[in-house]
């Protein structure tokens, strides 16, 4: 195996990542399918630590291969402020590739956050770091530096998830769901839109109303059974 290292992408629009970083993914996710990692990739960072806990940014790709973290290292200095790395471990859930150390030296470029396809460790000091992270928990096992190789800015997979350079990633408390950015503003807006309404849903809710009456649950259920 070789290094295949390409050109950075193009940083998604300024605007789009402002309104994506309103936009939470379990409200995407009540009108798109495609794009969502995983549920076990999850944020690692407590909320006290992170309350916001939600991130968008330009998707960076790096795949990486089992044990070597090689190539992770010698990327970091190319990462920007409002990038987010998305890292296809290549099916090796057993190695940490992010701990403490890589962590600072990637919240020293301004990237906005990590999302692995693996574990990660070292959970104190990045959250003393305050980096962004999203992986499939925590491992002891850490990656070594064996030279083996891996590719920067290709199209990855994680969490099943397909991932391009320059897509837009939103990571939040509930997941990660990575998109393309000409796909996502009519996501966005209709997210935003919804997310808008729900507190009031919520008061009418609480007041009494029926949920399967709001929804038209109900009506299906009745209309079943002939009533």
């Amino acid at each position: 195996m070789s290094y295949d290292i390409r050109e950075m992408p193009p940083q998604v629009n300024a605007g789009l990542l402002a309104k994506a970083a309103r936009a939470e993914t379990a409200t995407i996710g009540h009108r798109r399918h495609m794009g969502f990692a995983d549920r076990a990739i999850q944020g690692v960072l407590s909320e006290s630590a992170f309350p916001a806990q939600r991130v968008a940014g330009t998707a960076v790709t790096l795949a990486l291969p089992g044990q070597d973290s090689t190539l992770l290292h010698h990327v970091i200095q190319f990462l920007r402020a409002g990038d987010v790395l998305v890292v296809d471990r290549l099916g090796d859930h057993k190695h940490a590739c992010l701990g403490g150390g890589v962590a600072a030296a990637i919240k020293a470029t301004g990237c906005a956050g990590v999302v692995i396809d693996g574990p990660c460790t070292d959970l104190p000091e990045i959250e003393d770091l305050g980096l962004p992270v999203w992986s499939r928990g925590a491992a002891p096992i850490t990656t070594r530096l064996y030279d083996i190789g891996g590719s920067f800015n290709v199209a990855v997979c994680c969490g099943g998830a397909v991932a391009n350079p320059g897509d837009l990633v939103i990571a939040d408390f509930s997941g990660v769901l990575i998109l393309p950015p000409a796909e996502a503003e009519a996501d966005i807006d209709w997210a935003l839109g919804k997310q808008e309404g729900e507190l009031e849903g919520h008061k009418r809710l609480l007041a009494g109303e029926k949920l399967g009456e709001r929804t038209g649950a109900s009506a299906m259920v009745q209309a079943k059974r002939g009533l």
